[in-house]
């Protein structure tokens, strides 16, 4: 058991100092739970410019985290009260290398019966929490969903945890490299009906 999580974080780890190698475009969400920095990927061009876009011209500051859901993710991305919604779509960029592991920065959208394409909302993200996946709902991935998992991504999924289930069908564009651990929190707040906050809790952002 010990020797298996040595062996998980030594990988995260070495992931992580790979990351940082990269020329990646680094982005600092504050909320009133602390700080998450994510990092976006340079192989899904269309939504990391387009977030990109949005954080620098403001955006995301005063956005709510408006549906939170504890073991699976917490959404936000809605415009700020004032402000209209982004009415414009990302045409999807799935890349089979990213995964929805814990700390996944991915793209909300509508769904397949108004939306075959499945492109992305033009603003609406959401961040895995997940849960840790027994290796046989793996495999079962595996078979139904013609998905084949590298052993780096089966040991992450795990040990680590994600929503595997929604792979191929919602673009993940970055990942937390700071700050897991306010997902936890913010994954933890009351919510009422639709899965929204009790208590509002917004964002602020920032390219690093």
């Amino acid at each position: 058991m010990k020797r298996s999580l040595f062996l998980t974080i030594t990988f995260i780890f070495l992931f992580m100092m790979e990351i940082d190698a990269q020329k990646v475009t680094k982005v600092l969400i504050h909320t009133d739970l602390g700080d998450i920095k994510v990092a976006l990927y340079n192989d899904t061009p269309k939504h990391r410019d387009n977030f990109v876009k949005l954080v620098k011209n403001g955006f995301y500051n005063g956005s709510p985290f408006h549906r939170v859901i504890k073991g699976f993710m917490v959404q936000g991305g809605g415009a700020p009260a004032g402000l209209p919604e982004m009415s414009d779509r990302v045409p999807a960029e799935f890349v089979p290398a990213h995964i929805h592991k814990k700390g996944a920065l991915c793209a909300a959208r509508m769904g397949d019966q108004v939306n075959p394409k499945k492109e992305s909302s033009g603003s609406q993200f959401y961040i895995v929490q997940g849960a840790k996946v027994p290796v046989e709902q793996l495999n079962q991935f595996d078979l139904k969903r013609k998905v084949k998992y590298t052993p780096e991504q089966r040991t992450i999924y795990t040990t680590i945890g994600g929503t595997p289930f929604l792979d191929g069908d919602y673009t993940v564009f970055g990942e937390v490299i700071e700050g897991l651990d306010v997902i936890d929190k913010i994954a933890a707040v009351q919510t009422a009906a639709g899965d929204k906050p009790v208590k509002d809790l917004k964002m602020t952002m920032k390219v690093l």
